[in-house]
């Protein structure tokens, strides 16, 4: 058996620049981490006994004799991309619901593929994680995905993701002092709404009104080396991170019309009432998890004006996709 150990990411600036119809053009950048959730997925080579040749459990159950047959659309384009002939069984568990904004998705294919690498008795680098995965996501499935989660969830920790007009990637680990990182983290409040959606349905709407969107993508996109400024710069006060991440969410917003509704915007006035200094939807939008960065002394009234929701504690995390078990031999 074969286990892989998968984080979660969250984006704080840049999202959309990440997205091959801009980046192609104009450049992206993200500023993103990941943090201790985390997605598993186990594979072990399939007992010769049973009447089907795939097993694969996730929210379903499927038991089915051809990789053409499997209805998980990462699971049967990451077999037919190893040509997988041998009979399997995969099973996939989280820490934190499917859906929601934390790239739930691509932490799922990088993590079945760092498992298929090592089931094929292969180690993984981080690139070789990323790019496959990107492949698998965006060419053979063809989802309306951007580029950022699947390099988080191979790399790991805090970093600044550059995209470039030819198609490749760079990789910057935020350099910080570590205490004021932990101070920064614990000034972060992330809850959860309770509502799943389907990202590529908000993602579709965002990359066809891309055209119209230049100037707000462009403000985003030049946020992410303020923020970073306002990390590296101990004499910044933290606050100015928070009131950045608040300007952010009215520009983001405005890129199409299913990123808020009612009950998030809702939500997100009644943070602020409470003291928070900013915050916004993680991922797409439209629901999922919502993040917000409040002074510690304020954390308790935002607590009790978001009392509906599930409160999420986490820390900053910089592993990226590990193998956790590897007993490759026999059943």
């Amino acid at each position: 058996m074969i286990i892989t150990k998968t984080p979660y990411r969250m984006s704080f600036f840049g999202g959309g620049t990440d997205y091959p119809a801009w980046f192609n053009q104009h450049g992206g950048k993200v500023l993103a981490t990941t943090f201790d959730k985390y997605c598993y997925i186990s594979l072990r080579k399939l007992p010769p006994f049973f009447a089907h040749k795939y097993r694969i459990v996730y929210s379903l159950i499927e038991s089915v004799d051809k990789v053409d047959a499997i209805q998980h659309p990462s699971v049967r384009e990451v077999l037919k991309y190893y040509k997988s002939k041998e009979g399997l069984e995969i099973h996939h568990d989280g820490d934190l619901p499917a859906r929601s904004g934390l790239g739930s998705s691509s932490s799922f294919t990088v993590g079945l593929l760092n498992a298929m690498n090592a089931f094929t008795g292969k180690n993984s680098s981080s690139i070789e994680l990323a790019k496959k995965a990107i492949h698998i996501e965006q060419d053979l499935i063809k989802e309306s995905v951007g580029s950022q989660d699947q390099i988080s969830a191979a790399y790991g920790g805090f970093n600044k993701i550059n995209f470039y007009k030819d198609g490749t990637f760079a990789v910057e680990p935020l350099i910080t002092n570590p205490d004021r990182l932990e101070d920064f983290n614990d000034h972060l409040m992330l809850f959860f709404t309770g509502v799943s959606r389907l990202s590529t349905e908000i993602t579709k709407s965002q990359i066809m009104n891309i055209d119209n969107c230049y100037s707000q993508l462009k403000e985003m996109y030049e946020m992410v080396d303020e923020a970073s400024s306002i990390l590296t710069n101990v004499n910044t006060p933290l606050g100015d991170f928070g009131k950045l991440l608040h300007k952010s969410w009215l520009v983001k917003r405005g890129l199409s019309k299913k990123i808020t509704n009612t009950m998030i915007d809702d939500l997100y006035n009644a943070a602020l009432k409470a003291g928070a200094l900013g915050g916004k939807v993680l991922g797409a939008g439209g629901g999922g998890f919502v993040l917000f960065m409040v002074k510690p002394e304020n954390q308790d009234r935002v607590k009790k004006a978001l009392s509906n929701l599930i409160f999420v504690p986490f820390k900053f995390e910089n592993t990226g996709s590990k193998i956790v078990v590897y007993q490759p031999n026999g059943f």
